[in-house]
């Protein structure tokens, strides 16, 4: 199964400075949107969930094929992710859990498929671009998941006994954050939503 967070799209993607602030909500909900059709896409995933308390985001990605989980602790990422991890696996009891950022743009099928073949350790995670922060974090059926995102996660990530994973999985790693960010995930392929927002906005190269 696949978890994939998102927050409230009125406070999303705030240090994307260029865009407005319903731009950066439009994008953060872009993103999420490819995320989950790459998630839907894939072979090795059960299921997709998303949690999240906004109406639109939630309304949209059901349409994508997601289900929706609220954020019932409205408390940030990682309890958000505990709680719909525990949601998820009473549907799925069986099946392991894999939550993925949502802001990764250039996410594929082929690549998140490869990564969580790869997952074979009880608790695995994928770095991203900088080398600091994670991606996705995996736990193995029957395993908790003990997410533990944010500033320096693969750290906290490696001392929680996680494995890293390697591999050339760019569009898993780029996660869309700063102009920066944004920058570097234009010179790739981007999932379809993403690159109709990016289409509509005409930003500069």
């Amino acid at each position: 199964m696949v978890i994939v967070p998102v927050k409230e799209l009125t406070f999303a993607k705030t240090r994307l400075g260029q865009l407005t602030p319903k731009d950066r909500g439009d994008f953060a909900l872009a993103t999420a949107r490819d995320v989950v059709a790459a998630a839907r896409g894939c072979p090795l995933v059960a299921a997709v969930f998303v949690v999240t308390n906004d109406a639109l985001a939630a309304t949209t990605l059901v349409e994508d094929g997601a289900r929706v989980i609220a954020d019932v602790s409205d408390n940030g990422l990682n309890p958000a992710l505990e709680n719909g991890a525990r949601v998820a696996t009473g549907w799925h009891p069986r099946s392991g859990v894999a939550a993925v950022s949502s802001d990764l743009a250039g996410l594929t099928s082929a690549e998140l498929a490869a990564a969580l073949g790869a997952a074979v350790a009880a608790r695995c995670f994928v770095t991203d671009e900088e080398g600091t922060g994670t991606t996705m974090l995996t736990a193995a059926a029957g395993v908790p998941l003990a997410p533990a995102f944010g500033a320096d996660s693969r750290q906290r990530h490696l001392r929680s006994g996680a494995v890293e994973l390697s591999g050339e999985w760019p569009g898993l790693r780029c996660d869309v954050d700063t102009a920066e960010d944004l920058a570097r995930a234009r010179a790739r392929p981007l999932g379809a939503h993403t690159s109709r927002l990016l289409e509509r906005l005409r930003l500069p190269a």
